[in-house]
This record gives C-alpha cells, sequence and structure tokens, in this order.
C-alpha cells in the first residue's frame, strides 16, 4: 500500500511537472501597459555564414516593466526554416504577446515594421538556396570576409509594402492596423519550432540587465544589437555598448569601434540623416551601418512616446494578469515572459 502511496505520488508530481512546461508554451503575458515605441538602431553585420537575424523587441518582466532584448544574429534550428518574430497585440484592453516561432515560411508579426527585411509582412533580407542562406546585402548588413552567399535586390525596397510608417511597437487600436494575410494564416498552419536555447539564454540575459530597461533608458538601451548570442554589444548608433558587470559597473564605451557595415552603397545612400551630418563633420570617422529608418519618412522618429490614445492604459499601475492563449500548433511558447529595427527600404 505505501509503495502504491509513493508511485501515486510520483506521477502526481510529473504530471504537474508536465502542466508547469505546458504553461511555459502557451499562456501569453498581457500587461495593460502599452510597449515604448521601438528604438531606431543599426544592425551589426552578420558575424558567420548562415546565421539569421531576429530583430529586438520590449519583453516584459513583473519587478520591472518592459526591457529591450538587442536584436541579434543566430544559427537557425532547421536548414530551411525562417524566424517569424513575435509582436504585442491590443485588443482594447490589455497588451498581449503574442510568441515568434521558426518555420519554413513567415507568419503574421502584428505588421509591425521590425526593419531589416522584416517590413510589416514576410521577410525579404534573404532566402534560402537548397542547404546555403543567401543574404539580400541591399537590406542586411553581412561581413563580407566571411559571408559570400550574397545577392542584391533593391526591387524589395520599393515594392515591399510597409504597412507600418513609425516606430510603433504593437498591433492594435492605437498602433499598426494590420491583418494575417492568407499566405501567413497559412504559414501559422504549419509546423514551427519554438525559440532556441540560445535566444532563450539572449531573453534572459537582457532581462537581468537594467540598462536594457525602460524605466532606466527611456526607451533608448544600452544594448539595442548583438552581433551573436553572448557576442559584442552595439548601442544605437552601432557603437561598442556599456556592458554591465556582475559587481554592477559598466566597462568603456568603445566609441572608435562601431559596427562594420558591408560595402553596399545602397545603405549608405539611405543613411539615418542624423548619422549623415555627423559623418559630413568629421572625415577620419570610419563608415557606420545604416540606422533602420530615413528620418524624412519618419515623422515621429525623434518621438518615444507612446500614442496620445493609449495614456490613460500607461497610467493604470494594475499588476498584469495572464490569459491562456492557445498559438497555432508547433508555436509555442518557450518562456513564461515576453519576447518579443533598419530604416523603411
Amino acid at each position: 500500500m505505501k509503495k502504491t502511496i509513493q508511485i501515486f505520488m510520483l506521477l502526481l508530481v510529473s504530471s504537474l511537472a508536465a502542466s508547469t512546461a505546458y504553461a511555459q508554451v502557451s499562456i501569453g503575458l498581457s500587461v495593460r501597459i502599452a510597449p515604448p515605441a521601438l528604438p531606431v538602431y543599426t544592425q551589426p553585420p552578420c558575424p558567420v555564414d548562415g546565421y539569421l537575424w531576429t530583430p529586438g523587441y520590449w519583453a516584459y518582466a513583473d519587478d520591472g516593466g518592459y526591457y529591450w532584448v538587442p536584436g541579434v544574429w543566430v544559427a537557425p534550428p532547421r536548414v530551411g526554416f525562417l524566424w517569424t518574430p513575435g509582436y504585442w497585440g491590443y485588443d482594447g484592453a490589455i497588451y498581449v504577446f503574442h510568441q515568434g516561432y521558426w518555420g519554413r515560411h513567415i507568419g503574421f508579426y502584428g505588421g509591425v515594421n521590425y526593419g531589416y527585411g522584416y517590413g510589416g509582412a514576410g521577410y525579404v533580407g534573404g532566402r534560402w538556396a537548397g542547404n546555403s542562406f543567401q543574404y539580400n546585402t541591399a537590406v542586411v548588413n553581412v561581413n563580407n570576409t566571411v559571408v559570400h552567399n550574397t545577392y542584391i535586390n533593391k526591387t524589395v525596397i520599393n515594392n515591399n509594402v510597409t504597412i507600418n510608417n513609425n516606430r510603433t511597437s504593437f498591433n492594435g487600436p492605437g498602433g499598426v492596423n494590420a491583418q494575417a494575410r492568407p499566405e501567413e494564416l497559412a504559414a501559422a498552419r504549419e509546423q514551427h519550432v519554438q525559440p532556441t536555447n540560445d535566444q532563450i539564454n539572449h531573453q534572459q540575459v537582457a532581462g537581468k540587465d537594467h540598462n536594457q530597461f525602460a524605466s532606466a533608458n527611456n526607451g533608448r538601451p544600452a544594448t539595442a544589437a548583438m552581433n551573436r548570442v553572448g557576442g559584442n554589444h552595439f548601442n544605437t548608433e552601432g557603437r561598442r555598448a556599456r556592458v554591465s558587470t556582475p559587481d554592477g559597473t559598466n566597462n568603456n564605451t568603445d566609441r572608435n569601434n562601431p559596427a562594420q557595415a558591408n560595402n553596399n552603397p545602397e545603405n549608405h545612400a539611405n543613411a539615418n540623416q542624423d548619422n549623415a551630418n555627423k559623418n559630413a563633420s568629421s572625415a577620419n570617422q570610419p563608415a557606420k551601418a545604416p540606422h533602420q529608418w530615413q528620418t524624412a519618412n519618419n515623422p515621429n522618429a525623434g518621438n518615444t512616446r507612446q500614442p496620445a490614445q493609449n495614456q490613460q492604459h500607461n497610467n493604470m499601475a494594475r499588476a498584469p494578469r495572464q490569459l491562456v492563449r492557445h498559438p497555432a500548433p508547433g508555436r509555442p511558447h518557450a518562456n513564461p515572459r515576453p519576447q518579443e529595427h533598419e530604416k523603411h527600404r
């Protein structure tokens, strides 16, 4: 009898553990405060042939609010798979984060313009050709000394319909007004793979860095992007960023080591106007990679405030609550925290 009870208790514990794991996959975090505007930042060049770009996003922590998870180059889990970014959706009452996933086709990511190929719908930063990934250097930055599978397709810059013309970071009232297209709905029904362990660790490290929280950086994160998980940190201007050490101190920013872009003249022709002015005044500065949007085409580029329509939600200091959201098959949520830029091309 005693053995029977022990076996029953073991099965019960195993069942609870499995339920917890499933909850981490299926529960989407929801809050009543709008995420900050997406920061404008420079994409570091791809450091390894075969790595794919995953754009930065605002995640949320109960004990600190929104924090920025830097954009980063990562290894895909399988050949032929592409990354569909996560996004925040607003239904008029709460903001719910929809987890990103890997799959053979790009799904719906809220119409949010994350930049560098992710203009609000689909992805134009590259393509798979057999077992090799080819990079469109009209859109993304690569290290030409190690990445040779490249092509230039400038037509996507003009032909790619950009749904979001500003830095709005969420879908719904007051944000991006976009609906999933038929091909995106079809992609949602395909086989998906959850974020990789590197991606999960990348978010967790960002959540431990005080400088990444919007409450500390006013929407301008200390580290906006990284060349790889655990690699070099870059600020919004593409320069080496300050990195917090375990003792709470910061190292020195390397102001003379910006992230180097590829030599595609289109990148420099479309560079952010602020960078153009800086380069004009300093002939000895190295060339800078393009920012994510052209200021001329972005009337809200200097405004990091959230839409006025959502100010009332921002002032509501209510504790976040969770909603059980069952994603499309194979589209798991690997972490109970949310996971969620290039110029308009």
